[in-house]
């Protein structure tokens, strides 16, 4: 590619420019542009709106930036892509940083961004609302998912740096509030490049190979928000939220808010607040076993007095049931002796009885029993004629059925004309119809 200086003769100003007896090629040409443009433009700052950006699968992104009256392409190569931490979108107003250079095979020209920043906002603290919006709507930041921290733990696992303050800060007041606590520090970077994959190594090594710890303090001091950038980043987010061990966050001061102090399970104000609220003191946790101590006695002589009370109640009550036992036994005994009295058994027993006397009286005096049986079996012998209807029939009578039915005809009512009857008499039936 010719490098572009300024003509010194006619001939080499021919050469450069075109002429009808030097023409030039369309890619010496463009060259000259490209040399001219990239000499004369060769560090601009501009600001416009993001317009059809589209990121490539190789980490390049490729887009327009416009005003009212103008648009120009653009292009991020991916070194330069990924130092973004806010996420670029159509119809967002940016300052941009970049180069002018054009693009030979298409004859276009374009501006080569190094650095893109948000206009009116900072680049972190957009970044920091578009990740907080993001990680809100997937549910990371609700109460429901966020588990309670031990009361007692037994053994407290640290992320953070070794040579903080803020390591001293929580060791300290935790060996002043329960000394003789089990606690196990991951050292990681807390700033810088780096930091936030340390991070979240320490929080995925502690679920993975001290999964006995009961509670983790994750955090630093304070700083600017670049310090406390780690703790913005999504990948330490999502550690948080899936750890299994509850963790408390402890960055920067009261007043820093980051995005892990969402995701967590508790948020402290400071890593010093961190200790505070990972266990009770030793001394406060005695003086409570005491009182605990002292109810409980309480509450035993009380449960001595009712159990008193309880042996009372039961002797009355088994006496009560004793007697309870005694009158129903009484009467089972009555009921018992009218069953007998009503059973086959003793009725049976009864007319044996009977039967035996009469037996006696019969064998006392035969003569007279037969002769009182005898006639009362002739008196109901005669009595048995008088009533037998074949006897009254022999005077004359009959008796007349319907003949379908076998109903016995009592009234004239009783039958209909054409239905046929059966009389019968004392020697033979007749069939007739009325």
């Amino acid at each position: 590619m010719p490098s572009f200086q300024e003509p010194t003769t006619y001939e080499t100003a021919t050469k450069l420019t075109g002429s009808r007896e030097v023409p030039l090629s369309i890619s010496e040409l463009t060259d000259l542009i490209k040399s001219k443009l990239e000499r004369t433009f060769s560090d601009v700052v501009i600001v416009g709106e993001v317009s059809n950006f589209k990121a490539h699968p190789s980490g390049h992104c490729y887009f327009s930036l416009k005003d009212e009256r103008a648009m120009l392409s653009a292009v991020m190569f991916r070194h330069d892509h990924s130092k973004i931490k806010f996420k670029m979108q159509d119809g967002q107003k940016v300052i941009a940083f970049g180069k002018i250079t054009v693009y030979p095979p298409r004859g276009n020209y374009q501006i080569v961004l190094s650095r893109v920043e948000p206009d009116g906002l900072g680049a972190l603290q957009l970044a920091y609302e578009q990740l907080k919006k993001k990680l809100e709507a997937e549910g990371l930041f609700s109460q429901d998912r966020k588990r309670a921290i031990p009361l007692y733990p037994k053994k407290v696992g640290l992320v953070t740096s070794s040579s903080g303050a803020a390591v001293r800060d929580i060791l300290q007041i935790l060996d002043r509030r329960f000394s003789g606590l089990h606690i196990v520090l991951y050292p990681v970077k807390v700033q810088g490049d780096g930091s936030a994959e340390e991070v979240t190594k320490g929080i995925e090594d502690f679920n993975s190979f001290f999964p006995e710890v009961d509670v983790l303090i994750v955090g630093r001091g304070g700083g600017s928000i670049e310090d406390l950038w780690a703790f913005n980043e999504e990948i330490v987010a999502r550690a948080i939220f899936n750890s299994k061990i509850p963790i408390i966050s402890a960055v920067g001061h009261e007043i820093d808010f980051t995005i892990a102090d969402f995701v967590a399970d508790l948020r402290a104000p400071t890593p010093s607040a961190a200790a505070e609220l990972v266990i009770a003191n030793k001394v406060e946790i005695i003086h409570r076993v005491d009182q605990w101590v002292r109810r409980l006695l309480q509450i035993r002589s009380k449960l001595e007095m009712v159990q008193m009370r309880v042996d009372d109640l039961i002797q009355k009550l088994q006496g009560l049931l004793d007697g309870k036992i005694s009158n129903l036994f009484l009467t089972i005994q009555t009921l018992k002796g009218k069953l007998w009295q009503h059973s086959p058994k003793a009725i049976l027993t009864g007319y044996r009885h009977r039967l035996d006397a009469q037996m006696q009286r019969l064998l006392a005096s035969p003569e007279t029993f037969l002769e009182k049986k005898t006639w009362k079996v002739e008196h109901l012998n005669t009595k048995l004629k008088l009533l037998n209807p074949r006897a009254i029939m022999e005077r004359g009578y009959s008796i007349v059925r319907i003949l379908e039915t076998k109903k016995v005809v009592k009234k004239v009512s009783d039958v209909q004309m054409g239905e046929k009857l059966l009389i019968e008499l004392s020697k033979g039936k007749i069939t007739a119809r009325v």
